[in-house]
Protein backbone atom coordinates (compact mmCIF):
# COMPACT_ATOMS: atom_id res chain seq x y z
CA UNK A 1 0.00 0.00 0.00
CA UNK A 2 1.23 3.91 -0.84
CA UNK A 3 1.81 5.86 1.69
CA UNK A 4 0.97 9.27 1.06
CA UNK A 5 3.21 12.56 1.00
CA UNK A 6 2.83 15.68 2.90
CA UNK A 7 2.40 18.09 0.86
CA UNK A 8 5.19 21.08 1.74
CA UNK A 9 4.90 24.21 -0.18
CA UNK A 10 8.17 25.18 -1.70
CA UNK A 11 9.92 28.12 -0.63
CA UNK A 12 9.23 31.67 -2.32
CA UNK A 13 13.02 32.58 -4.09
CA UNK A 14 13.82 34.56 -6.93
CA UNK A 15 13.99 32.42 -10.21
CA UNK A 16 17.58 34.51 -10.88
CA UNK A 17 18.74 35.00 -7.55
CA UNK A 18 17.62 32.05 -5.59
CA UNK A 19 19.93 32.42 -2.97
CA UNK A 20 19.19 35.99 -1.90
CA UNK A 21 17.00 36.97 1.09
CA UNK A 22 13.92 38.46 -0.35
CA UNK A 23 12.34 41.94 1.16
CA UNK A 24 8.88 42.11 2.67
CA UNK A 25 7.49 45.39 1.72
CA UNK A 26 4.87 45.76 4.10
CA UNK A 27 3.02 48.83 1.99
CA UNK A 28 2.03 46.82 -0.71
CA UNK A 29 2.66 43.22 0.75
CA UNK A 30 4.80 42.15 -2.28
CA UNK A 31 7.95 40.03 -1.23
CA UNK A 32 10.85 41.50 -3.35
CA UNK A 33 14.05 40.25 -4.75
CA UNK A 34 17.20 42.52 -3.41
CA UNK A 35 19.56 41.57 -6.43
CA UNK A 36 17.04 42.10 -9.62
CA UNK A 37 13.64 44.12 -7.96
CA UNK A 38 11.55 41.06 -9.33
CA UNK A 39 8.47 41.03 -7.46
CA UNK A 40 8.43 36.88 -6.55
CA UNK A 41 4.78 37.28 -4.64
CA UNK A 42 1.98 39.79 -4.59
CA UNK A 43 -0.28 41.13 -1.97
CA UNK A 44 0.92 38.08 1.07
CA UNK A 45 -1.31 37.92 4.02
CA UNK A 46 0.13 39.98 6.67
CA UNK A 47 -0.33 37.70 9.41
CA UNK A 48 0.59 40.06 12.10
CA UNK A 49 -1.83 41.69 14.73
CA UNK A 50 -4.42 44.33 12.64
CA UNK A 51 -3.54 47.05 14.71
CA UNK A 52 -0.72 49.65 14.62
CA UNK A 53 1.03 51.52 17.34
CA UNK A 54 2.33 55.02 17.74
CA UNK A 55 3.88 55.08 20.98
CA UNK A 56 7.04 56.62 19.01
CA UNK A 57 4.99 59.43 17.61
CA UNK A 58 5.82 63.15 18.94
CA UNK A 59 2.41 63.13 21.09
CA UNK A 60 3.14 59.92 22.67
CA UNK A 61 -0.45 59.11 22.10
CA UNK A 62 -0.79 55.32 21.35
CA UNK A 63 -3.88 54.27 19.61
CA UNK A 64 -3.34 50.59 20.10
CA UNK A 65 -6.51 48.99 20.39
CA UNK A 66 -5.43 46.02 22.69
CA UNK A 67 -4.84 49.19 25.42
CA UNK A 68 -2.57 49.14 28.46
CA UNK A 69 -1.19 47.14 30.58
CA UNK A 70 -3.50 46.29 33.27
CA UNK A 71 -1.86 46.76 36.73
CA UNK A 72 -2.78 43.97 39.40
CA UNK A 73 -3.10 46.14 42.33
CA UNK A 74 -6.18 47.91 40.36
CA UNK A 75 -7.89 44.83 39.84
CA UNK A 76 -10.05 45.40 42.52
CA UNK A 77 -11.08 48.63 42.10
CA UNK A 78 -14.92 49.38 41.12
CA UNK A 79 -15.29 49.74 37.86
CA UNK A 80 -19.07 50.10 36.21
CA UNK A 81 -20.16 50.97 32.43
CA UNK A 82 -22.90 53.01 32.12
CA UNK A 83 -24.85 52.94 28.72
CA UNK A 84 -26.29 56.38 27.05
CA UNK A 85 -29.84 56.40 26.46
CA UNK A 86 -31.92 58.98 24.18
CA UNK A 87 -29.15 61.23 23.40
CA UNK A 88 -26.54 61.74 20.48
CA UNK A 89 -24.32 59.20 22.48
CA UNK A 90 -26.34 56.60 22.34
CA UNK A 91 -25.09 53.39 22.05
CA UNK A 92 -21.31 54.53 23.21
CA UNK A 93 -19.59 53.70 26.80
CA UNK A 94 -18.58 55.50 29.22
CA UNK A 95 -16.60 53.73 32.42
CA UNK A 96 -16.82 55.74 35.53
CA UNK A 97 -14.49 55.14 38.33
CA UNK A 98 -15.73 55.78 42.16
CA UNK A 99 -13.43 58.28 44.28
CA UNK A 100 -11.49 55.83 46.30
CA UNK A 101 -10.24 54.05 42.88
CA UNK A 102 -9.87 57.03 41.21
CA UNK A 103 -7.47 58.34 43.86
CA UNK A 104 -5.60 55.24 43.82
CA UNK A 105 -4.75 55.28 40.45
CA UNK A 106 -3.88 58.58 40.92
CA UNK A 107 -1.43 57.61 43.58
CA UNK A 108 0.02 54.77 41.31
CA UNK A 109 0.38 57.37 38.97
CA UNK A 110 2.31 59.70 41.54
CA UNK A 111 4.48 56.94 42.69
CA UNK A 112 5.28 55.47 38.77
CA UNK A 113 6.42 59.41 37.80
CA UNK A 114 8.86 60.29 40.98
CA UNK A 115 10.74 56.41 40.71
CA UNK A 116 11.15 57.32 37.05
CA UNK A 117 13.17 60.37 38.26
CA UNK A 118 15.10 58.28 40.72
CA UNK A 119 15.64 55.78 38.70
CA UNK A 120 14.38 52.85 40.83
CA UNK A 121 13.89 49.56 39.78
CA UNK A 122 10.45 47.70 38.86
CA UNK A 123 10.42 45.91 42.36
CA UNK A 124 10.78 49.01 44.29
CA UNK A 125 7.16 50.71 42.58
CA UNK A 126 5.53 47.50 42.77
CA UNK A 127 6.65 47.50 46.97
CA UNK A 128 5.96 51.46 46.84
CA UNK A 129 2.31 50.81 45.31
CA UNK A 130 1.50 48.02 47.57
CA UNK A 131 2.22 50.47 50.39
CA UNK A 132 0.65 52.77 48.92
CA UNK A 133 -2.83 50.26 48.38
CA UNK A 134 -2.15 49.37 51.96
CA UNK A 135 -2.39 52.66 53.79
CA UNK A 136 -5.20 53.97 51.30
CA UNK A 137 -7.40 51.19 52.09
CA UNK A 138 -7.43 52.23 55.40
CA UNK A 139 -7.98 55.70 57.65
CA UNK A 140 -4.87 56.69 59.04
CA UNK A 141 -4.28 58.87 56.40
CA UNK A 142 -7.34 59.71 54.81
CA UNK A 143 -7.04 63.41 54.75
CA UNK A 144 -3.45 63.87 53.46
CA UNK A 145 -2.74 64.69 50.13
CA UNK A 146 -2.23 62.29 47.69
CA UNK A 147 1.41 63.26 46.39
CA UNK A 148 2.39 63.29 50.24
CA UNK A 149 1.07 59.85 50.36
CA UNK A 150 2.37 58.70 47.60
CA UNK A 151 5.90 60.12 48.40
CA UNK A 152 6.21 58.40 51.64
CA UNK A 153 5.45 55.11 50.08
CA UNK A 154 7.99 55.28 47.57
CA UNK A 155 10.95 56.41 50.55
CA UNK A 156 9.70 53.25 52.44
CA UNK A 157 9.62 50.99 49.78
CA UNK A 158 13.83 51.91 49.02
CA UNK A 159 14.33 51.58 52.57
CA UNK A 160 13.09 48.37 52.04
CA UNK A 161 14.19 47.25 49.22
CA UNK A 162 18.23 47.83 50.41
CA UNK A 163 18.28 51.40 48.16
CA UNK A 164 17.39 53.79 50.53
CA UNK A 165 16.99 57.44 49.73
CA UNK A 166 16.99 60.43 51.73
CA UNK A 167 14.14 62.98 51.89
CA UNK A 168 15.71 65.48 50.21
CA UNK A 169 15.78 63.25 47.59
CA UNK A 170 12.50 62.45 47.34
CA UNK A 171 11.27 65.76 47.96
CA UNK A 172 13.27 66.77 44.22
CA UNK A 173 10.88 65.03 42.61
CA UNK A 174 8.37 66.04 43.80
CA UNK A 175 5.94 69.36 44.85
CA UNK A 176 5.58 67.77 48.55
CA UNK A 177 7.16 69.26 51.34
CA UNK A 178 9.76 67.26 53.24
CA UNK A 179 7.62 68.27 56.43
CA UNK A 180 4.94 66.51 54.87
CA UNK A 181 6.18 63.67 53.60
CA UNK A 182 7.68 62.99 57.13
CA UNK A 183 4.39 63.52 58.81
CA UNK A 184 3.01 60.87 56.55
CA UNK A 185 6.23 58.38 56.74
CA UNK A 186 5.28 58.26 60.88
CA UNK A 187 2.21 57.13 60.47
CA UNK A 188 3.02 54.54 57.27
CA UNK A 189 5.59 53.09 59.97
CA UNK A 190 3.07 52.97 62.65
CA UNK A 191 0.23 50.91 60.31
CA UNK A 192 3.16 48.70 58.76
CA UNK A 193 3.12 44.99 59.38
CA UNK A 194 6.48 44.77 58.42
CA UNK A 195 9.78 45.55 59.94
CA UNK A 196 11.97 48.20 58.76
CA UNK A 197 15.44 48.38 59.67
CA UNK A 198 17.43 51.33 60.22
CA UNK A 199 19.11 53.55 58.06
CA UNK A 200 23.01 53.44 58.21
CA UNK A 201 25.84 55.45 56.29
CA UNK A 202 26.71 51.85 54.47
CA UNK A 203 23.12 52.09 52.38
CA UNK A 204 23.90 55.30 51.27
CA UNK A 205 28.08 54.80 50.67
CA UNK A 206 27.95 52.60 47.26
CA UNK A 207 25.50 55.10 45.62
CA UNK A 208 27.82 58.14 46.52
CA UNK A 209 31.04 56.50 45.82
CA UNK A 210 29.63 55.27 42.55
CA UNK A 211 28.70 58.61 41.65
CA UNK A 212 31.71 60.48 42.89
CA UNK A 213 34.18 58.61 40.35
CA UNK A 214 35.80 56.83 44.10
CA UNK A 215 37.36 53.36 43.72
CA UNK A 216 36.18 49.64 45.47
CA UNK A 217 39.11 50.21 47.73
CA UNK A 218 37.95 54.10 48.49
CA UNK A 219 34.57 52.84 48.73
CA UNK A 220 35.65 50.09 50.97
CA UNK A 221 37.58 52.42 52.60
CA UNK A 222 35.34 55.08 54.02
CA UNK A 223 32.76 52.59 55.05
CA UNK A 224 34.96 51.32 57.65
CA UNK A 225 35.40 54.86 58.78
CA UNK A 226 31.72 55.42 58.64
CA UNK A 227 31.61 52.26 61.17
CA UNK A 228 34.11 53.39 63.36
CA UNK A 229 33.04 56.69 63.45
CA UNK A 230 29.54 55.22 64.99
CA UNK A 231 30.78 52.40 67.06
CA UNK A 232 33.35 55.05 68.85
CA UNK A 233 29.84 57.37 69.53
CA UNK A 234 31.99 60.42 67.90
CA UNK A 235 29.02 60.88 65.52
CA UNK A 236 26.12 60.97 67.62
CA UNK A 237 23.20 63.16 66.70
CA UNK A 238 24.37 63.08 63.28
CA UNK A 239 22.32 61.88 59.97
CA UNK A 240 23.53 58.48 58.36
CA UNK A 241 23.92 60.86 55.23
CA UNK A 242 26.31 63.74 56.99
CA UNK A 243 28.28 60.71 58.57
CA UNK A 244 29.07 59.37 54.65
CA UNK A 245 29.80 62.23 53.21
CA UNK A 246 32.05 63.37 55.73
CA UNK A 247 33.66 59.59 55.50
CA UNK A 248 33.79 59.88 52.02
CA UNK A 249 35.71 63.57 52.40
CA UNK A 250 38.20 62.22 54.80
CA UNK A 251 39.21 58.93 52.58
CA UNK A 252 39.50 61.26 49.29
CA UNK A 253 41.76 63.55 51.05
CA UNK A 254 44.32 60.40 52.17
CA UNK A 255 43.67 59.40 48.44
CA UNK A 256 44.68 60.29 45.09
CA UNK A 257 40.65 60.91 44.30
CA UNK A 258 39.97 64.55 46.50
CA UNK A 259 36.94 65.46 46.54
CA UNK A 260 35.42 69.45 47.51
CA UNK A 261 33.10 69.34 50.46
CA UNK A 262 30.78 70.84 47.47
CA UNK A 263 31.05 68.03 45.07
CA UNK A 264 30.24 65.87 47.52
CA UNK A 265 27.59 67.87 48.95
CA UNK A 266 25.81 67.92 45.56
CA UNK A 267 25.55 63.71 45.26
CA UNK A 268 24.66 63.51 49.03
CA UNK A 269 21.81 66.41 49.18
CA UNK A 270 23.78 68.02 52.01
CA UNK A 271 25.07 71.28 52.91
CA UNK A 272 28.99 71.98 53.10
CA UNK A 273 28.42 73.45 56.53
CA UNK A 274 26.81 69.87 57.33
CA UNK A 275 29.69 67.88 56.12
CA UNK A 276 32.18 70.47 57.47
CA UNK A 277 30.82 70.23 60.68
CA UNK A 278 30.53 66.28 60.62
CA UNK A 279 34.87 66.04 59.32
CA UNK A 280 35.48 68.17 61.98
CA UNK A 281 34.18 65.81 64.65
CA UNK A 282 36.27 62.99 62.98
CA UNK A 283 39.34 64.92 62.52
CA UNK A 284 40.92 64.45 65.72
CA UNK A 285 40.22 60.48 65.56
CA UNK A 286 41.56 60.31 62.28
CA UNK A 287 44.26 57.21 63.18
CA UNK A 288 41.51 55.70 64.79
CA UNK A 289 39.01 55.71 61.93
CA UNK A 290 41.42 54.45 58.99
CA UNK A 291 41.75 50.72 58.76
CA UNK A 292 45.73 50.25 59.57
CA UNK A 293 46.09 48.17 55.94
CA UNK A 294 45.23 51.30 54.11
CA UNK A 295 48.03 52.67 51.85
CA UNK A 296 47.31 56.64 51.94
CA UNK A 297 48.85 58.73 49.97
CA UNK A 298 48.62 61.85 51.85
CA UNK A 299 49.79 61.06 55.63
CA UNK A 300 47.08 61.07 58.12
CA UNK A 301 48.38 63.56 60.36
CA UNK A 302 48.47 66.31 56.94
CA UNK A 303 44.89 66.02 56.16
CA UNK A 304 43.03 69.16 56.34
CA UNK A 305 41.87 70.11 59.83
CA UNK A 306 38.46 71.08 58.32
Amino acid sequence: MATKKLYRPEPLCCVYHPLAQLLDDHHTGDMICPECGLVVCERAIDPSCEWRTFSNEPTKVNPSRIGGMQDTLAQDSNLSTVVGSGTEYDYKCTFKMDATARSLMTGFDEIITMSERINATQSTIHRAKLIFKQVHQGDSLKYRAIGAKAAACLYVACRQDGVPRSFKEICAVTAVSKKEIGRCFKIIIKTLTSSMEMITSEDFMSRFCSNLGLSGEDQKVAIHIAQQASTLAIVEGRSPISVAAAAIYMVSQASNSKKTYEEIGSIAGVSELTIRQCYKLMYPHARELFPPDFANVVPIDQLPSE
